[in-house]
């Protein structure tokens, strides 16, 4: 259901220029996609939508460029620099961090787009990630300690 609806959205900012979440809203639902604008706005996050300016002047949603191999490497360097540790209790994962770079650290937690993350905080030198559940965060934590140890 969520991949067809995100495909969905997809075709259709592809093919109309949609200025708001309440604009995408409407058009799911003329074609028969039942959505509300709390699942719009997860869907927008998750398929990584940004605002463009289209040829109007207004701003429409788009895809976002997908950052290039080059890009994914430094992310990936950034992370792997900084975290020093990675452990969940509960629905939560806890990543330790050279001090100053728990900001840098999640963002590039941020942009691997687990699946299961409900959002991440950091501070100076701690991540804080809320996961949907005790199995999702022993995953992420599983998946985060991959990165760090290769």
């Amino acid at each position: 259901m969520k991949s067809k609806r995100q495909n969905k959205i997809l075709e259709i900012i592809s093919n109309y220029d949609i200025e708001t979440q309440e604009d995408l809203v409407n058009t799911l639902l003329s074609q028969g996609v039942k959505v509300t604008q709390a699942t719009i706005s997860r869907d927008i996050r998750e398929l990584r939508l940004v605002k463009t300016q289209s040829g109007s002047g207004t701003y429409k949603y788009s895809v976002a460029k997908k950052p290039e191999l080059k890009d994914v490497d430094v992310m990936m360097r950034i992370f792997t620099d900084t975290a020093l540790s990675v452990d969940h209790a509960g629905n939560l994962v806890v990543i330790k961090t050279l001090s100053g770079s728990a900001n840098a650290a999640a963002e590039v937690i941020d942009s691997l787009n687990y699946e299961g993350i409900l959002g991440s905080i950091a501070g100076d030198n701690t991540i804080f990630i809320a996961a949907v559940s005790e199995h999702a965060a022993g995953e992420i934590s599983g998946r985060l300690l991959k990165i760090l140890n290769s």
